[in-house]
């Protein structure tokens, strides 16, 4: 497993070594130890999953401590634009944006820590989007940035006629206005 590091602090993509013969492909979604030797030691609880159509967008979420979670992202059928923003006040990068194209036939994930808002927008047809957290999800922590904030000035490559955006993540706050990430 490839580990590289990014700008942003505890941020890492990881790109797996994939073996590809006549029969298809095989590869390590995730190995604890692989992930402890290069520095990444979380214990996950949950795996989610979603299959999404071209243009939906869902984010910027995120859950406040101590309901905090971890994520581990990639996609299993289609591609996305991943894409984050650090809400963590004491880091050089805060309030800065990531975005990573994330797809089934480039392998790569996300490590996206606490303290960072979440998003991603469909690209292909359909996408399956499958997540690790290392923190059980808690409705009453749930929080979020509006995707389209002017001082985020965020690409998310599609036009915005063809964004779908659920009515609550519709009325999310401005950056300027989020619930601070301590």
């Amino acid at each position: 497993m490839n580990v590289i590091k990014t700008l942003f602090e505890d941020v890492v993509v990881l790109e797996p070594k994939v073996w590809n013969d006549s029969r298809g492909y095989f590869f390590e979604s995730y190995n604890e130890e692989k992930m402890i030797a290069n520095g990444l030691n979380y214990k996950f609880v949950q795996d989610n999953e979603a299959k999404s159509t071209k243009g939906v967008l869902r984010g910027l979420h995120y859950q406040l401590p101590p309901y905090a979670q971890t994520k581990l992202v990639r996609v299993t059928e289609g591609e996305v634009l991943d894409v984050i923003v650090d809400l963590r006040k004491n880091s050089k990068t805060f309030g800065k944006v990531f975005s990573l194209l994330l797809s089934s036939t480039n392998f790569k994930q996300l490590l996206v820590p606490k303290g960072f808002a979440h998003g991603y927008i469909v690209l292909s047809e359909t996408a399956v989007f499958a997540y690790k957290c290392d923190n059980f999800y808690h409705k009453d922590s749930e929080r979020g940035v509006r995707f389209n904030d002017e001082d985020l000035n965020i690409n998310w490559i599609l036009s915005s006629a063809e964004f779908i955006v659920s009515d609550k993540d519709l009325i999310l706050p401005s950056f300027k206005n989020h619930a601070p990430f301590e």
